[in-house]
């Protein structure tokens, strides 16, 4: 039996610990294949739609946002580094993370791993939006990798 080689090896993030750890896990796993990493931070596009008169989310609140997750993505590239490991490319997206980690972004970077955390959010919202990780294991075109929690 061959072994599985990875090319391209995608990582979303949320800001969480269990994002921070797959990504960890997914630097090591490209280390072993000499793959490149891709970490994308989606920035979920239903909460700055609709009517802006009712929106508590005016231009300058998306930026904040958009500015933090450059920072977030800044400081995995600047990790992946202090790893010994450079092939890290970070993406910054609006939309929807379900579709855009589990068939946009594979589809567009040629993924053929995909390394997500357990769960990054908290119960309420895992119950309103489900799981991101879920959707991705049942739609995704390539291995997906789920990362448990360290006890």
């Amino acid at each position: 039996m061959e072994s599985q080689e990875y090319q391209s090896i995608l990582v979303g993030t949320d800001g969480s610990d269990q994002a921070k750890l797959a990504f960890k896990k997914a630097i090591a796993v490209a280390q072993r294949n000499n793959a490149k990493v891709i970490v994308a931070h989606i920035l979920e596009n239903r909460m700055y739609s609709g009517n802006m008169a009712y929106s508590t989310f005016t231009p300058d609140v998306v930026q904040d946002e958009a500015d933090q997750a450059k920072a977030l993505l800044n400081d995995y590239k600047e990790l992946a580094t202090k790893m010994g490991y450079d092939n890290v490319e970070t993406i910054l997206e609006f939309g929807s993370p379900k579709t855009m980690m589990s068939v946009e972004l594979p589809e567009k970077y040629h993924t053929d791993l995909i390394m997500v955390g357990q769960s990054g959010l908290n119960a309420v919202e895992r119950l309103v939006m489900g799981s991101v990780s879920d959707h991705i294991i049942r739609t995704a075109p390539c291995d997906v990798l789920v990362v448990r929690p360290e006890e």
